[in-house]
């Protein structure tokens, strides 16, 4: 099988388990959230994995687009597509404003300004009055998609956010495998090549740094209108520190790394609590139970053990020995 089918086949059948998956026991928030933070894993992959850029002030746009979208659907009365249309295109102003300052630097310097952007906004959102400050943006209704479906119903926002979660992801592969795309991989690679070519690097970047804004301005307002509000944590810097952590695990510069890392840290913030029971009553040791409270400590333990024995993270890991095998022959 070749890398294409085993890809397009491993797809598929993550989009059929998520399909599926409400009629056998998930919990359809907690699964919208999921598919949240994979689309935002995913869109940072864009900027990191494939045009090396590495942003410390990614949450800026998730949360600014999401107190965007939660503020014109509750206090201006937008309908839910309105709302979500002018978050994803909020986080890509924001990130048109931020790109334009932060690409003329490079490295470290460039990720600095990326978090002291996210920080000034972080601080304009806890001050702002339409924020809620600390309390947050509360309330958000979920209204009628397009004025006919309803989407007070879990069961249909699931569906809803997986159709949008599906298209986001699209672009993204779309962005990945075009020209584009290929310009991107180059500026990674080796940019004073890509400069010597014509390229105008600069002019690049923006569209591409403007383009995973917009991307995670979708995620951020997506976010808002499962969970109904927005607050301080989605524009804090953690935010920012969350998503390189998801990306790095997974496997950055692969599609399927984000995804992958996203389901682990989200899933260890929400679940490590019952592992945590589940193994006191198992083993015995009280001690186990106490993991709720300590979920930075154990996910910061995890990517230890991801950084020292998966160097490409965990899909890129598996991408590589599926690759190996089939250059010594053992795989079809």
């Amino acid at each position: 099988m070749t890398s294409k089918k085993l890809a397009f086949f491993g797809y598929g059948l993550l989009l059929l388990a998520l399909i599926v998956a409400p009629f056998f026991g998930a919990y359809p928030v907690f699964v919208m959230k999921l598919m949240c933070f994979a689309l935002f894993a995913s869109a940072f992959n864009l900027l990191l994995g494939y045009t090396g850029l590495l942003s410390f002030g990614h949450a800026a746009f998730l949360g600014g687009a999401a107190y965007m979208a939660g503020h014109a659907i509750k206090v201006w009365s937008f309908t839910p597509e309105l709302g979500i249309i002018l978050g994803t295109l909020g986080g890509a102003a924001l990130g048109l404003v931020a790109g334009w300052l932060a690409i003329r630097r490079q490295g470290i310097y460039f990720s600095m300004i990326t978090l002291a952007l996210a920080q000034m906004l972080f601080f304009v959102a806890l001050q702002a009055p339409f924020t809620g400050g600390e309390d947050g943006l509360q309330g958000v209704p979920r209204g009628k998609l397009f004025g006919l479906i309803d989407l007070s119903s879990d069961l249909t926002m699931y569906y809803v956010a997986l159709v949008i979660c599906v298209l986001g992801f699209l672009v993204i592969v779309r962005t990945v495998h075009s020209p584009f795309g290929q310009v991107l991989k180059a500026i990674k690679e080796n940019e004073p090549r890509a400069i010597s070519l014509g390229y105008d690097v600069n002019r690049f970047k923006l569209l591409v740094f403007v383009l995973s804004a917009a991307l995670t301005g979708l995620a951020g307002s997506l976010k808002t209108l499962v969970l109904g509000f927005a607050t301080l944590s989605d524009v804090h810097w953690t935010s920012s520190g969350h998503v390189v952590l998801m990306t790095l695990m997974g496997g950055m510069g692969t599609l399927s790394g984000p995804i992958v890392g996203s389901a682990i840290v989200v899933a260890l913030e929400n679940k490590i609590g019952d592992l945590g029971s589940w193994l006191a009553k198992l083993t015995g040791f009280e001690w186990f139970s106490t993991l709720g409270e300590s979920v930075t400590i154990v996910t910061g333990f995890i990517f230890v053990i991801c950084v020292l024995a998966f160097r490409r993270g965990v899909m890129g890991e598996l991408i590589a020995w599926l690759a190996r095998r089939r250059g010594s022959g053992k795989m079809l």
